[in-house]
């Protein structure tokens, strides 16, 4: 798939996160922006899933780790087929099946329930201990927040996925520099990302987290290399991407636009369609 395609859809994964946030009148829009390129990319170009058979035993699986950015997890299976793209206005209705955080048992295409952050990366890591027990070749992907990292069990489940040769596992940092209640630096610094999941038995990968380029490259990297070790992505990208206001803003982590901000959010994000 060309770029300017995908370019598309990470742009209309960005218009469902603020049609969702918007009517909820709640929710975690910074975040969700941050990695809609990423799971653009990986939804239309490079996991193996079938919207028509969502439960298929060989296909791949996803996590995401950082629950609470459900929105853009939400407006990627919508546009991929898995339900219909005007449920997203639906997001945290008392009657409604999209959640605040992933349910697996509730929302199609979604593989494991999370909210409770540092969990999801070991429930990805036993998702891909079972392929290799199983004899399966199915991949798993995680995508992790940078402000979730300190959580222990992130480095547990890293230093388990290392001594289990889990090759065909991928954590992807979404590393925006920002958590709810500030830089991650000035919280508590997870730097250097790189060289802890090196540490780890990791192969590490730094890209652009918007360029769609350095993340065909990378995943492309992961998916033929076969040295006995899982991949960490390290992806920097800018939380609120692509709403101006939004931008490399910590207050945006976890409240939702008012109207007059809704209507600038779209303006920004129509005008970059079919670019």
């Amino acid at each position: 798939m060309d770029n300017k395609t995908l370019a598309n859809y990470a742009t209309k994964i960005r218009i469902g996160v603020i049609e969702s946030t918007f009517n909820a009148k709640c929710g975690h829009p910074g975040g969700s922006l941050s990695c809609s390129d990423i799971l653009a990319f990986l939804y239309f170009e490079k996991m193996n899933v079938d919207p028509k058979d969502p439960q298929n035993p060989g296909r791949d699986r996803f996590v995401l780790s950082k629950g609470h950015c459900a929105p853009a997890l939400y407006a990627t299976l919508a546009h991929r087929g898995f339900f219909p793209v005007e449920d997203l206005k639906t997001l945290r209705k008392t009657d409604s099946y999209l959640q605040g955080h992933p349910d697996m048992k509730g929302v199609p295409g979604v593989d494991m329930s999370t909210g409770s952050l540092g969990q999801g990366v070991s429930a990805a890591a036993g998702m891909a201990l079972s392929a290799k027990i199983s004899g399966k070749d199915y991949k798993v992907y995680a995508i992790l927040g940078d402000g979730e990292i300190s959580e222990g069990q992130v480095w547990e489940a890293a230093m388990f996925s290392g001594a289990k040769h889990l090759d065909n596992l991928c954590i992807i940092i979404d590393n925006n520099n920002l958590q709810i209640d500030g830089t991650v630096e000035e919280v508590n610094s997870p730097y250097p990302i790189d060289e802890k999941f090196k540490a780890f038995n990791f192969n590490v990968i730094n890209i652009d987290g918007h360029n769609f380029d350095e993340i065909r490259a990378a995943l492309d990297k992961f998916t033929s290399t076969d040295n006995g070790k899982p991949t960490a992505i390290i992806a920097k990208t800018i939380k609120g991407k692509g709403v101006s206001f939004m931008e490399n803003a910590c207050e945006w982590h976890g409240k939702a636009p008012k109207e007059e901000e809704y209507h600038i959010a779209m303006k920004d994000l129509e005008g970059l369609l079919n670019e």
